[in-house]
């Protein structure tokens, strides 16, 4: 049995915990909230803490999940694997390059594990969408965005989100992440826009970003991400991969509330265009977004118990953070980066 320490009670953790909660081989034996409350849930009976280090001293878990806001996560995750617990945390890693190698270099050092909440990689429709688009071959092209009009409890959840992480950071390192998996290629250059569209947020925060990325394959890809009462419902979901030899789109995705969380990761089909015709690829009976939360959490415990090596997946979380973080600095300073001479 592994026990488990969850921190961060927000939508992500509250998730990850019901996965622990119901999971055979895991005992949760706390849960950290800054508000040292919980709602009436399966999970009120759990010991509860507000502060991170006085959890995991008394507690002493096997296993922390991290899923509190983005710029405690790399302190967090050290702490944790230094205590001699293995890692789940949230994406982004860190709100920069240096820590997030800081804490994938702690992982070696402890011999911890650390997995990194990309769930898209837990998904069996995003997992089938990129095996079609690397049958194609490249260079590609990328096309993709999640752009979401959000109000009401909603557009609070993201301005909070904003006094640490942009959307361009927060929402893109999922979709350059599957950009990464397609190309196998080295990002070489980025460059990003963005604009502030709301005086709710702080002057030097934007709710809109574009990065533009390209890899050393001659691949080339754009993201977008915009969050905000202000955004359309037009056209919030495109998922799109152009090569040569014909491209692979999801033609079914969400189609409801830009908002929606569960509609974030709905694939529904598939359409694969080549010269010579179209096939199309039916995909129902897909997870919702706690039964991929679960996958994650079933992920890191076989990953502790069958020791799998994530050297792989440490790797690629940083590689997608730099990009979406060079885009981010792209736009504060105006200028294009490149990747084979930025520090970061």
């Amino acid at each position: 049995m592994i026990k488990t320490l969850v921190a961060g009670l927000g939508n992500m953790g509250f998730a990850h915990a019901l996965a622990h909660h119901n999971h055979p081989q895991s005992q949760i034996v706390g849960l950290v909230n800054r508000s040292n409350t919980i709602a009436e849930s399966e999970l009120s009976d759990y010991p509860l803490y507000s502060d991170f280090s006085k959890a995991l001293a008394e507690t002493k878990p096997d296993l922390v999940v991290i899923a509190t806001y983005s710029d405690s996560h790399a302190d967090f995750a050290c702490e944790a694997m230094q205590a001699g617990a293995h890692v789940f945390v949230e994406k982004p890693l860190s709100t920069n390059v240096s820590d997030a190698k800081r804490v994938v270099d702690t992982a070696i050092a402890t011999n911890r594990k650390l997995v990194v909440g990309y769930i898209l990689r837990h998904h069996p429709s995003w997992i089938r969408f990129v095996q079609e688009a690397r049958a194609l071959g490249g260079p590609y092209v990328f096309r993709l965005n999640l752009n979401q009009q959000s109000s009401g409890k909603e557009w609070e959840t993201h301005k909070a989100l904003m006094q640490t992480t942009s959307p361009l950071v927060d929402c893109g390192v999922h979709y350059v992440d599957v950009m990464c998996q397609i190309t196998d290629a080295k990002p070489i250059r980025v460059n990003g826009m963005g604009l502030r569209l709301s005086d709710e947020i702080a002057p030097d925060m934007y709710n809109y970003g574009q990065l533009q990325v390209t890899f050393d394959d001659g691949s080339i890809g754009w993201y977008e991400a915009g969050w905000g009462p202000m955004m359309s419902e037009t056209a919030f979901f495109v998922k799109d991969i152009v090569s040569p030899n014909g491209s692979v789109s999801i033609v079914d995705g969400n189609k409801g509330a830009s908002a929606d969380i569960d509609g974030h990761t709905k694939v529904g089909g598939i359409l694969v265009h080549k010269p010579q015709g179209d096939h199309r690829i039916d995909l129902a009976g897909e997870p919702g977004h706690n039964e991929l939360c679960a996958a994650e959490q079933d992920y890191i415990l076989r990953a502790i118990s069958e020791d799998i090596d994530l050297s792989r997946h440490m790797q690629d979380a940083v590689q997608s953070l730099a990009i979406c973080l060079a885009a981010d600095q792209s736009i504060r300073t105006g200028q294009p980066i490149n990747l084979l001479e930025t520090t970061q």
